[in-house]
């Protein structure tokens, strides 16, 4: 079985937070003054501090165009091909840690541009306008 790439990964993250606030915002909404009064506000912060987020992710998705990248389905299967290397030899390299961490962070990100299409885009946008609209709805 394949490994999930980033984007998958990012797309069932978003899905599974928005399943959970449709189950349990209205639960939720009543807990936010009181915790606020808590913690000085912090709670309202950390919902405002989630949006910019969400929003900054949407930027950085936006940014990302596959089409532009010719032979992609080769570097996507290379990148995969690195990432199996590298795991393979963490324990034989306990060292290098810190290197190897950044190689798979890189690898994540260009293996997970194979299924980044337009109807993946809109997917994870959506995912996201919608989980923005619930955090709003906390807030106010």
């Amino acid at each position: 079985m394949a490994a999930e790439n980033l984007i998958e990964e990012l797309k069932k993250a978003l899905n599974d937070f928005k399943t959970f606030l449709d189950a349990k915002k209205g639960v939720i909404k009543p807990a936010i003054a009181p915790l606020d009064q808590l913690t000085e506000g912090k709670v309202t912060k950390l919902i405002t501090t989630l949006i910019k987020l969400l929003n900054d992710l949407k930027t950085e998705i936006a940014k990302l165009d596959p089409s532009l990248v010719p032979g992609l389905e080769d570097v996507t299967t290379f990148s995969q091909s690195v990432k199996t290397l590298v795991e393979a030899s963490k324990s034989l390299l306990p060292g290098e840690t810190a290197t190897i961490n950044d190689v798979l962070t890189v690898v994540d990100v260009v293996g997970g541009l194979g299924s980044l299409t337009t109807q993946v885009k809109q997917q994870v946008n959506d995912l996201i306008d919608a989980i923005i609209t619930d955090l709003q709805f906390l807030k106010s």
